[in-house]
């Protein structure tokens, strides 16, 4: 006979308690924290505004029904859309992620928490919207602030000793996850409303990682991020009409989460949620690329003007090796064809050819016109990876968190040239001082690609003013952005 099943509802799994404790309890007043987010925040917005020039991603912009109007509806930077927030959250989340350029987390699972502004965006500006319709105080952009580093701190926390990856599910499951939170608290839940919100997220079914891999790499991975933040404030306003949750979740035998997608195991938690991820996140700042290159690239770049200094050219090579880290040669190490501008920006090879050849590595530098030039796949052939144990170690060290790639040249003449050894890119917390002023350059190249001078340089006054910023109505702020 079979065991009986148990009816007795259960208390909720811990993981769902501590999360949403953290959401509503914890008071972020780390200075690095929110800094670091007004220069995610700005770093971010600009990435969605670079995005709007490429049709693939501005097809997916505007309402699901064309010509939906919205009172009071968020709208989405560096357009006249005014939409719902659920689909301006899907809009804000596609356009910030379209082009991988917006920052980074490295752990066990990797991601992108500043995924999450398409949902804490949308839902802030849609709720500041209706409340000055109502004659009630707006929010301000510290709410904003907060909101990341918080939904920073659940993605990176939980994705620094669980690998969903290796059970085929995408990171996104984290940030649909950590939008669902955040969103939730914005909406006024109360703590069993959030509960509730936070296991149907879990609930949902899961993205397959298969469109980031060969041989099904494809554009899907650039707007997954927006669909999961869709979702989450989807989720978040269900969770407000008083509809239950599922407490045991993850835990349920045979039915939870872990049993079901997580080969049994339960999540593994390596620290409290507090204000580290943020303090500690990756930006990319030179190179639209996947980041597990990101110092390829920049060693690529050093070897660029060092063929010309020996008088050589990229046809003299006869051999690239690729000293590097295990996430990378799993996620990135590829040959043979490269089937569109997805697979091109995850594959360490192309993105260390381009740089190699021409000196740069764009995000227009990934379109079929420039992967047709033959250098680029005969570099490639050229090029081995292998894997340094120090190199992965330091990858996954919480005092180091390194992304180290180091490039030997060999020439078909015998020669070669001294390796190039790249272990943190700019964008790193070791390269804070170094990095920040680039990113802000970044930005405003970003805005000069939508706005008049006069309109960036009222953006670029109040985004570089930390006071300013943080009191700044949420809908006044994102204004600054219609075009």
């Amino acid at each position: 006979m079979s065991a009986p099943i148990l009816h007795v509802r259960p208390a909720p799994d811990q993981v769902l308690v501590d999360i949403v404790d953290y959401v509503l309890d914890y008071r972020i007043d780390s200075v690095l924290a929110l800094d670091t987010a007004r220069h995610c925040l700005i770093d971010t917005l600009g990435c969605g505004l670079e995005a709007l020039s490429y049709p693939a991603c501005t097809k997916l912009m505007g309402p699901i029904v064309p010509g939906t109007i919205v009172p009071n509806g968020a709208k989405v930077p560096g357009t006249q859309f005014q939409l719902d927030p659920v689909q301006a959250a899907f809009n804000i989340g596609a356009m910030i992620r379209w082009l991988d350029f917006n920052d980074t987390w490295l752990a066990a699972e990797w991601g992108h928490p500043s995924d999450n502004l398409g949902a804490i965006l949308a839902t802030a500006d849609w709720l500041s919207r209706t409340a000055v319709a109502a004659g009630k105080p707006p929010l301000v952009m510290k709410h904003v602030l907060t909101a990341m580093v918080k939904a920073h701190e659940i993605q990176g926390v939980i994705a620094l000793e669980n690998s969903f990856n290796k059970v085929g599910l995408d990171h996104v499951l984290l940030v649909k996850l950590a939008s669902t939170a955040v969103v939730g608290q914005l909406l006024g839940l109360s703590r069993d409303e959030l509960i509730n919100a936070v296991s149907l997220a879990f609930v949902d079914g899961h993205s397959l990682r298969t469109y980031r891999h060969a041989p099904n790499t494809g554009s899907r991975k650039s707007w997954a991020a927006g669909d999961a933040t869709a979702r989450a404030v989807r989720l978040a306003l269900i969770a407000k009409t008083g509809e239950m949750g599922y407490p045991s979740v993850l835990t349920a035998k045979t039915w939870g989460f872990y049993d079901v997608l997580f080969k049994g195991q339960p999540f593994k938690m390596q620290r409290p949620y507090g204000s580290y991820v943020m303090e500690n996140v990756l930006f990319k700042i030179s190179f639209p690329a996947e980041f597990h290159a990101q110092t390829a690239a920049e060693a690529a770049m050093t070897l660029h003007g060092r063929l010309q200094a020996a008088g050589k050219r990229v046809e003299d090579i006869a051999k690239i090796t690729i000293r590097t880290h295990e996430a990378a040669i799993r996620i990135i190490d590829k040959t043979g064809p490269l089937a569109n501008p997805a697979d091109r920006d995850h594959c360490i090879q192309y993105m260390v050819a381009v740089p190699m050849i021409f000196g740069r590595l764009t995000a227009a530098d990934y379109e079929d016109d420039i992967a047709a030039d033959p250098r680029i796949d005969a570099l490639r052939a050229k090029m081995a990876c292998v894997e340094d144990p120090a190199f992965t170690a330091d990858y996954h060290d919480p005092n180091k968190r390194s992304i180290a790639n180091a490039l030997t040249v060999e020439f078909t003449d015998g020669t070669k040239l001294d390796e190039v050894v790249v272990e943190y890119p700019i964008g790193h917390k070791r390269r804070r001082a170094e990095g920040l002023p680039l990113l802000v350059q970044k930005f405003k190249t970003n805005l000069a690609r939508r706005f008049p001078e006069k309109q960036r340089q009222a953006i670029v006054d109040v985004s570089l003013d930390q006071a300013r910023l943080e009191t700044m109505p949420v809908h006044e702020y994102v204004d600054m952005y219609v075009i």
